[in-house]
């Protein structure tokens, strides 16, 4: 009761000073001002220090590169409240924006952007292009994705899948751009089932010549990144059949333009203005009996002689087929990380804003207050900028087991690079929503970015997988190792699932705050989890087998365990490359606060994932007690706010106006300027 009336006469104080009867006291008050957040905050530990935790690699590239956009009008600098800054022109028509993507790409081409990328081997050549392209996609996603279409799609399928003479003759034009190249993959019918695609390659054996056809509707490729105005070839994925047999899907290479015109038999059509990311010409293909040379099918996994005879050294047609999904993994890696990226722009926006945005006062007459002071206005970022944090260190994880990729480590990276590219896609657009939100009004506005990079980057949620198949398709990996492993009854062995190999960890009945910022007790609450979600899951599907259904449709009736399974395996796994980044500091100021954040992001985990209750993992009581210790992380968190967000790797040009001084952007002098 007492806090009503309190609450009550905060509101009433409110309500009183904005009446009219108060206008003198009110106009004899000064006019707010900005203040920088600098002035009155304070940084505890190295900044400098962080970001390169956080970046983890090419800090230098990285820098060469925002400057090298800084120098040009072709990424659209803006005088805004005595800063410049730079982001694309939404207000562009989408012809408009598609041609400014390419002179963009023009400009980056001419000043050695992309030397390299196709033509150098080695592991210090891929960071540099991993870290260009998370700049890329801060200034804006079009151009991240143009890029990443013709260097990791088709120039990756042309990698992967091709051999010595396919390098020789497209990888040196692709990254010079006299090629532009796409990736025909999805289809009207088909877009996750890629096994299920229905274009259909034949051979003429007396023209040597392989005939691509699009037999139905259906079977048109749909979605197909710059297939509407600029690319010249693509990567076609069809269905070969040979002598009447299907040996499944294969990939080629077309020409589509020539001059700028289309080549004969194929037909194109635009897939038209979408929600976001319209500097892409999206667009639609048909084949109409194309034929192309024996050579362009690309054959590191299977050839056809000239007399039509179909060889593969991989004799399993399911393993032939997972070795042409090898591309996808190079798009899922570069997903992650950018969409970590922009959950970073739109944390440092918000945060930045509520550190210098007040509302409301908690005494009659007095100051108001600042945002980020008002506990609740904690509880909605600081848990999303901790969770950011430990995706940053998972992106990082998944390019060097990326980059460091042999032959025998492809299935692990094919299900961590899964299972990051979904939840953090996911958190991404969750970030954003509440940063929108956080903002107010002002996070309407285009020109403050956190609203339009919503709809920009939505469709990560879905394209290189859809992440909900995706968090399948991980499950369905934990499932089979955990099948190998009881058959064989060895140790388990990949995807960190060695905890199962020791003792079931215990949960202490009662959660003390010491024991909750235990890194030890947040270890054994994700692999508890993990593991009897694993044992779950393989005891439901057995109980279905052994009624009667097939291994499949077992798989299919426990999605539920599967989705919570897939979760957990995530959230342990990113949870783990954060205690591994925390293991490499030494600086006190630097390893506390890296503290907080981990302890933040395990409890937050176990506060917002139903499971932990579900199953018992956690008790009410416990749950209450871990719900108590967010609020206290928050309150240790707030002081180090602007430091954290500081320390994010983002320009001050690539933020937004509200970030800075949202009082001058808005004065009337600024309009008429």
């Amino acid at each position: 009761m007492n806090r009503a009336i309190q609450r009550t006469q905060i509101l009433n104080g409110h309500l009183l000073s904005s009446s009219p009867s108060q206008s003198s006291s009110l106009s004899q008050k000064p006019c707010l001002n900005y203040n920088p957040p600098e002035l009155t905050e304070s940084y505890e530990f190295d900044l400098g220090e962080m970001r390169k935790l956080l970046d983890g690699h090419n800090l230098e590239d990285r820098d060469w590169l925002f400057g090298l956009m800084l120098q040009s009008r072709l990424f659209n600098p803006r005088e805004r409240g005595g800063k410049v800054f730079v982001s694309p022109d939404y207000n562009q028509s989408m012809e408009q924006q598609r041609e400014m993507t390419m002179k963009r790409i023009q400009y980056l081409a001419e000043r050695g952007v992309f030397t390299g990328w196709l033509t150098s081997r080695g592991i210090e050549s891929e960071l540099r292009m991993l870290a260009f392209i998370d700049v890329l996609a801060i200034f804006d996603h079009s151009l991240s994705v143009k890029i990443g279409v013709q260097f990791f799609l088709w120039g990756g399928a042309i990698e992967f899948f091709g051999t010595k003479s396919h390098h020789d003759k497209w990888l040196r034009d692709t990254e010079n751009y006299v090629i532009n190249g796409c990736f025909a993959m999805s289809e009207l019918g088909h877009g996750s089932n890629v096994r299920g695609i229905e274009t259909v390659t034949t051979y003429d054996t007396k023209r040597e010549e392989f005939v691509i056809s699009t037999p139905c509707e259906s079977a048109q490729k749909y979605w197909i990144g710059g297939a509407a105005n600029h690319t010249t070839h693509t990567v076609v994925f069809s269905q070969l059949n040979i002598n009447g047999r299907n040996q499944g899907v294969h990939a080629f290479i077309a020409q589509i333009r020539d001059a700028g015109n289309l080549c004969p038999n194929i037909r194109i059509a635009d897939c038209g203005h979408k929600i976001g990311l319209n500097g892409v010409d999206n667009g639609r293909i048909w084949f109409d009996n194309v034929r192309i040379p024996r050579e362009n099918l690309l054959n590191s996994v299977a050839d056809v002689t000239p007399d039509g005879k179909y060889m593969s050294a991989i004799k399993d047609p399911d393993q032939r087929f997972t070795a042409f999904l090898a591309p996808l993994t190079s798009g899922r890696v570069t997903i992650a990380s950018t969409a970590v990226y922009q959950s970073k722009i739109g944390l440092a926006i918000a945060i930045r804003y509520s550190l210098t945005r007040r509302a409301f006062s908690v005494t009659p007459n007095g100051p108001e207050v600042l945002l980020l002071d008002y506990p609740s206005h904690q509880r909605r970022l600081l848990p999303l900028l901790a969770k950011t944090y430990a995706m940053s260190f998972a992106a990082n994880y998944l390019k060097m087991i990326y980059v460091k990729r042999t032959p025998e480590s492809n299935k692990t990276i094919h299900v961590i690079s899964s299972a990051f590219k979904a939840v953090l896609t996911w958190h991404n657009m969750r970030t954003l929503q509440e940063c929108r939100e956080a903002c107010g009004g002002q996070g309407l506005k285009t020109e403050n970015r956190v609203g339009h990079l919503k709809a920009e980057y939505d469709v990560q949620s879905t394209f290189e997988g859809d992440n909900n198949v995706l968090m399948q398709q991980v499950s369905k990996a934990l499932l089979a190792q955990y099948i190998a492993a009881r058959k064989r009854n060895k140790p388990f062995q990949g995807f960190g699932l060695e905890h199962m190999n020791r003792p079931c960890p215990v949960i202490p009945s009662q959660l003390t705050s010491s024991v909750l910022r235990s890194s030890q007790f947040q270890t054994n609450a994700f692999c508890l989890r993990e593991r009897d979600l694993l044992n779950r899951f393989a005891a439901e599907v057995s109980q279905h087998q052994s009624k009667g259904e097939s291994k499949e449709n077992a798989f299919l009736l426990s999605y539920q365990l599967a989705d919570d399974l897939g979760r957990a395996f995530s959230d342990r796994s990113i949870f783990q490359t954060f205690i591994e980044a925390e293991a490499t500091v030494s600086d006190f100021p630097l390893k506390n606060v890296l503290g907080l954040l981990r302890s933040m992001y395990a409890l937050i985990c176990m506060e917002e994932e139903v499971a932990f209750l579900r199953y018992g993992y956690l008790s009410t009581n416990n749950a209450a007690a871990v719900r108590k210790e967010v609020t206290k992380l928050c309150s240790e968190l707030r002081p180090h706010a602007l430091g954290l967000v500081s320390s994010l790797g983002i320009p001050d040009a690539f933020l937004s106006p509200i970030a800075f001084n949202w009082v001058d952007v808005n004065s009337w002098s600024s309009v008429k300027n």
